[in-house]
């Protein structure tokens, strides 16, 4: 079995046809079927079968497929380490973050590894998991940085950087936040700032569901932080939101005020998340360890 016949049949697969795959591949389409057909029989089995519309994946074909994306991911992984050790270079380093990463502790990471390391170059995305998560198990990015989920991710690993605690957050000016004692029923017949489909929002959700409450009344549904902050700061709104987020913006005039309420007091843990058994570049290493040594700074300044 060829690697190059293996790379011509996820192409076919990818496409639908072998005439298209062939075009992409700079081959005739004669040439690729005759792969084909040597790839079927080095397994032995039908992968592919002919339609009126181009060609479908046989079950033997579909389970194939899934397994030389996996193989194709691990060569990748393997050319990046050949080439860093080749050439001694850090080469590009693609991280996923989500907004609260972006705003709170990437800065200072990234000013250390780009003194550091000049010719790293990085890209980043900024997303939340249900975007990140997927990408990272794709190969898109090495390594993400965001709150932890309520799944079984066995395929990842990770290192805990700190723990968020989320508490209610009003503006100072709001009745609320002039009560001694604030109760859940109190905040469910208010209007809130969420992030959309976010772990917190989300558990916010189940929170008032479980205790007999319908869901948040929406008043502002946005990923941006800043804009949610300002806007409880200066509204009636209500939003979930980690004390270390808030702490960070009260120097710039915005006053918020905690409400504490016993069924709203959530910590979550943040960690950076990478592939189990995949390749990890120098950059990548470096700036996980630069990342934890930022995290415990910070974690020691609150």
């Amino acid at each position: 079995m060829e690697l190059r016949d293996i790379e011509y049949f996820i192409a076919v697969a990818e496409r639908g046809h072998v005439g298209r795959a062939a075009e992409s591949l700079g081959l005739s389409q004669p040439a690729l079927s005759k792969c084909l057909r040597r790839l079927e029989r080095e397994m032995d089995a039908k992968l592919v079968k002919r339609t009126p519309k181009g060609v479908e994946l046989t079950t033997v074909g579909a389970a194939f497929l899934s397994h030389v994306r996996r193989l194709r991911l691990s060569l990748d992984d393997i050319a990046h380490e050949v080439e860093d050790l080749a050439k001694g270079r850090a080469g590009l380093l693609r991280v996923g973050a989500n907004s609260v990463a972006i705003d709170h502790v990437l800065p200072p990471v990234v000013e250390n590894l780009l003194n550091t390391a000049p010719k790293v170059a990085l890209k980043v995305t900024v997303g939340s998991n249900d975007v990140l998560v997927p990408a990272l198990r794709s190969g898109q990015v090495e390594l993400i940085i965001s709150g932890t989920v309520a799944s079984t991710e066995h395929d990842l690993a990770e290192v805990h950087l700190w723990d968020d605690n989320y508490f209610v957050y009003a503006s100072t000016r709001h009745r609320l936040a002039a009560l001694k004692r604030v109760t859940l029923a109190d905040v469910a017949r208010e209007r809130w700032a969420v992030a959309p489909e976010a772990p917190p929002t989300l558990w916010l959700r189940r929170i008032f569901q479980d205790n007999g409450f319908a869901p948040p009344i929406l008043g502002l549904e946005t990923g941006s932080l800043s804009l949610r902050i300002n806007t409880v700061a200066t509204t009636d709104l209500l939003d979930f939101l980690p004390r270390r987020i808030v702490a960070r913006y009260a120097p710039v005039g915005l006053r918020l005020a905690e409400l504490r309420i016993k069924e709203l007091a959530w910590r979550r843990p943040f960690v950076v998340r990478y592939r189990k058994d995949a390749y990890l570049s120098p950059a990548a290493r470096r700036f996980i360890e630069i990342l934890n040594s930022t995290a415990k700074n910070i974690a020691e300044q609150s």
